[in-house]
């Protein structure tokens, strides 16, 4: 029996001990499953923004913790760490038909959701690089007790600083800097800095401290404090003031930028007890304001790295009487650049043996630059250098990195053996000389440098061919060769190229098989040459390639299918060429990345993919104009959520818009002009409750030329923000709705060669209140409601439009007057009115229009004498008035000899009609006036119990509305305390 507990009691034991090796060596490696709590908080924030580019599109299923962007912690499960840092450059600048679209990789959002405060274990939140609309930081930040890293840059953050961030006593990083003017953060009172006791790292930039209490704060109470950085803070030489009292002051400091604030005078002398500064920025310190200021830079105390942009500084300064060499000896940075340094390099600069990097532009040095033989770095973009030989290029040996940009070298460079006879080997990496060079491309001097990783040469004059031997060179990286004169062929590249640019040149020839070998490529810009020939299909092993951009050349043949096998591809433009054939699904089989497509103006160019078709990608901008579109409107578009431009001009698209299309989100631009659309304008995309965020693109609502009818639907007034409004050429009928006054940013309106009846309005009803035209169409610069059928005078009203540059209302039936005001449209520089019922005289005022270089008044039944003066002396083609019977006067033949006086016996005509109109108007209101005062007050008199009643209500009305104000004053002032 004893052997049998021995054996049970051991059995227990074994299974205890292997369990707790178990738990011990296997639980680091469980990740366990994030809390339902964290992963909806999550789910919520992604609902709340706007991700263009799908930073969040692996935010599903139910496990968080495998989320990009998101670290849990591997044994609570619990989140942690969020990554959400956006990339402004990611895809840079997009042309699309003369408009600029700049497409970041960042998260859009009204508001950092609240969602976020319950992942209460954070340690580490980034959210910079996104646009929050110029919301407030939320204060729920201050929750996050254990929140060690909290990054919000260039996050479009406005408003007050919450002091709750305060709270966070573990933060090692806050990062709050921004270069926005516009919404600008600020603070009143800087006391919360003192519970960031573990701060290191505080970067308040552009941060408005002007008015801040406590500003002292930011540079005590911190002794961990490693970098700081408060550029353009509103600061002034009261709060440096302070610091020179204290020894205490940024004891640990090695980085400080003090850049951009409102400092003036003497250099402070407290920055000679901080020892341990490694780094300083005093750019914009106007110096020249010291009462010795030629001589403060041998007192001065210098740190390694130093920045004294824009300082005011002169040769004097830094001439060997007014520095310490023994002090100056131990600098290695030094940013001279924006000063007043002009005419020889200064000598000084020369015997800096310590210096390694030297920024020299913006100023106006023309003389030759010495050899410097420790020097790495040097910028000496925007002087006045006559020659490049004068910077030395082929004698700095050692330099690494030279940049030589704006100095428009008078002189041509030469190339030959001579440049390159004084260095056995060049050291240079990076050489950037854009906009300086012209003459024949230094083939021989440039093949020489083997250690090139990056050469630009972009906005120059160069002609000739591209060498050979800048093709060969082993290392290179970086080529831009943007907009020169450059002819010839594109040679064949080695090496590890992954920035290729050879747009605005006039290269020929076509693109080279070889192109496919440079697998590290990642931009690939051949725009606006000459080339010829079809696209490569080697390009298709460019695995890396994430732009690839040839419009506005000769490019024929087919597209290859190996185009749809690059998986990074982000932009891809092929427009104005002459390529043909079927485009298909399988050119897209893998373009998931794909944001930018074009392939407009390849007229021979069909696309065929079914109804059922979902792309793999999420386009923000699609340019499939004039090119052929088979099977009808583009049904795959309605899967697109994120589309921003959409061109579809001329695609031979005909029948009405599918209904699907009004459920979409709004396109920024939408463009479906020179089509055979038909039907009514109701299934537009016009959703309200999509997110705005298309401030950075143009918006158009393009519909001219095709067979759209019915009446301009009421929908259409909730594109209030649209500019550039065009539905000419249609089929239009019905009245002008009133509520297009409700577009208050529009340009340009377009609604000519229809068949809209009726009245122009002359005001708007928006919200209930009537807006007049200057107050509606602020903006309008030109208005074109020519060849309908519209009957009315021609409102007053539209003649306040100051800003007005085309005004078009010919053929129609507009009867009445030209309103005498229409010379208060300053702006005009076309106006017609021809073809209409218009009577009476021309308004003398319209000789005030004084930028008028297109009149039409021909066609009407005007009568007098032409009105003569100023611009319409230049006026004088009788075209312009004929067709009016009792026109007289020059430009026209006939005379005014015996109608001189009619222009005044009609001006005479109205003022006896407006004579007689005002005795009746008095009259009317005398009869009015009397009916109702006897009626009312007749009854009163003899009405004793009417009359009590009245009296009554009005007492009870009287108490009423007092008790109304009182209680809103009263909301009012408790809403501004807890404010």
């Amino acid at each position: 029996m004893v052997n049998h507990w021995s054996l049970l009691i051991l059995l227990v034991l074994n299974i205890y001990f292997v369990a707790n090796i178990y738990t011990c060596l296997c639980a680091p490696n469980i990740s366990s499953v994030c809390s339902k709590q964290e992963r909806l908080a999550l789910l919520k924030f992604k609902h709340s923004v706007y991700d263009a580019t799908n930073m969040l599109s692996s935010w599903v299923g139910n496990d968080c913790c495998q989320w990009e962007r998101v670290h849990c912690n591997k044994i609570t499960g619990k989140v942690e760490s969020l990554h959400l840092r956006g990339r402004e450059d990611i895809y840079g600048v997009f042309w699309v038909n003369g408009d600029m679209f700049d497409v970041q990789e960042c998260l859009v959002g009204n508001e950092v959701s609240s969602s976020l405060r319950h992942l209460s274990n954070l340690k580490f939140l980034d959210l910079s690089a996104n646009d929050f609309r110029g919301s407030r930081i939320p204060e729920f930040i201050g929750s996050f007790k254990q929140l060690s890293y909290l990054n919000l840059s260039y996050a479009y953050f406005s408003g007050v600083i919450p002091p709750h961030i305060g709270n966070l006593s573990n933060l090692k990083v806050l990062d709050l800097r921004s270069d926005d003017l516009v919404d600008t953060l600020m603070s009143d009172d800087m006391s919360w800095m003192s519970g960031l006791s573990s701060l290191e790292y505080l970067d308040l930039s552009y941060v408005d401290l002007s008015k801040a209490e406590n500003r002292d704060m930011v540079f005590y109470l911190m002794p961990s404090l490693v970098k700081l950085s408060l550029s353009f803070c509103g600061l002034t030489n009261a709060d440096l003031g302070t610091l020179s009292n204290s020894s205490t002051t940024l004891a640990s400091i090695k980085h400080l930028d003090l850049s951009d604030n409102h400092f003036k005078g003497q250099f402070p002398g407290f920055f000679r007890n901080m020892t341990s500064l490694e780094f300083l920025d005093l750019s914009y310190f106007n110096f020249s304001l010291s009462r010795n200021s030629t001589n403060f830079l041998s007192t001065i105390h210098y740190f390694p790295q130093m920045r004294l942009s824009s300082c005011g500084l002169h040769n004097t300064h830094l001439s060997p009487n007014h520095l310490n060499f023994t002090k100056i000896s131990i600098i290695q940075y030094l940013d001279l650049s924006q000063n007043l340094i002009e005419g020889r390099f200064p000598s000084a600069l020369t015997n800096m043996s310590s210096l390694l990097s030297l920024d020299l532009s913006s100023n106006s040095v023309n003389s030759s630059v010495p050899i410097m033989p420790n020097l790495l770095r040097l910028d000496l973009s925007g002087n006045h250098f006559q020659h490049i030989e004068d910077v030395g290029i082929w004698r700095q040996c050692h330099l690494k990195k030279l940049t030589v940009r704006n100095n428009y070298f008078g002189i041509e460079m030469t190339d030959s053996p001579k440049n390159v006879s004084e260095c056995s080997q060049y050291a240079f990496e990076r050489l950037h000389l854009d906009g300086s060079l012209k003459g024949t491309f230094p083939a021989y001097s440039f093949g020489r440098m083997a250690n090139l990783r990056g050469l630009s040469l972009s906005h120059n004059e160069l002609t000739g061919p591209i060498p050979e031997s800048l093709g060969s060179l082993r290392l290179l990286e970086e080529l831009d060769l943007f907009y020169n004169q450059l002819t010839g062929p594109i040679p064949t590249f080695i090496g590890k190229l992954t920035k290729l640019v050879l747009s605005y040149n006039h290269l020929n020839g076509s693109i080279p098989e070889s192109i496919g070998r440079l697998a590290a490529l990642t931009v690939l810009d051949l725009s606006i040459n000459q080339l010829t020939g079809p696209i490569p299909t080697s390009l298709g092993r460019l695995v890396s390639l994430q732009v690839f951009s040839v419009y506005s050349n000769s490019l024929n043949g087919t597209i290859p299918v190996s185009i749809g096998q690059l998986t990074k591809l982000r932009d891809l433009d092929i427009s104005n060429n002459s390529l043909e054939g079927v485009i298909t699904e399988a050119h897209f089989a893998k373009l998931s990345m794909l944001k930018h497509l074009d392939t407009a103006s390849n007229s021979k160019l069909t696309f065929i993919v079914s109804r059922e078709w979902k792309p793999p990608f999420q386009l923000i901008i699609a340019e499939l104009s004039s090119s052929k579109i088979i099977n009808g409107f583009p049904q795959w578009l309605r899967t697109q959520k994120k589309l921003k431009v959409l061109r579809l001009s001329n695609a031979s698209i005909t029948g009405p818009l599918p209904t699907w299309l009004q459920k979409i989100p709004v396109i920024g631009l939408l463009d479906l002009s020179h089509n055979k659309i038909s039907g009514p304008l109701t299934n537009l995309p016009i959703n309200e409750g999509s997110v705005d965020v298309s401030d950075d693109y143009t918006k158009s609502l393009l519909l001219q030329d095709n067979l759209f009818n019915e009446s301009i639907p009421f929908s259409l007034c909730r594109r209030i923000d649209l500019e550039f409004l065009y539905l000419a050429r249609n089929r239009l009928s019905g009245k002008l709705p009133n509520c297009l006054g409700n577009m208050r940013n529009l340009y340009t309106m377009q609604l000519s060669s229809n068949q809209l009846s009726g009245a122009i309005p002359s005001s708007i009803v928006m919200k209930g209140v009537s807006l007049e035209y200057t107050t509606t169409f602020e903006y309008v610069i030109n208005m074109d409601l020519s060849s309908n059928k519209l009957a009315s005078e021609i409102p007053v009203e539209l003649m306040s439009l100051f800003g007005l540059v085309g005004l078009n209302l010919s053929n129609n039936l507009l009867n009445g007057s030209i309103p005498e005001n229409v010379g208060n449209m300053k702006a005009l520089i076309s106006l017609d009115f021809s073809g209409n019922q218009l009577t009476g005289p021309v308004p003398p005022s319209i000789a005030a229009l004084n930028f008028l270089s297109h009149l039409n008044l021909s066609h009407n039944n005007l009568s007098g004498r032409i009105p003569t003066g100023n611009q319409l002396q230049t006026l004088m083609d009788p075209s312009i008035y004929v067709g009016n019977r009792d026109l007289c006067g020059a430009p026209l033949p006939k005379n005014c000899s015996n109608n001189e006086d009619q222009t005044a016996m009609h001006q005479n005509s109205k003022a006896s009609n407006r004579k007689s109109n005002k005795v009746w108007f008095y009259m009317d209101i005398m009869c009015g006036f009397a009916a109702g005062f006897w009626g009312v007050i007749g009854v009163l008199l003899f009405k004793k119990e009417w009359r009590h009643k009245l009296f009554r209500f009005s007492e009870e009305t009287v108490d009423k509305i007092y008790v109304a104000v009182v209680l809103r004053v009263n909301k009012m002032k408790r809403g501004r305390e807890s404010a």
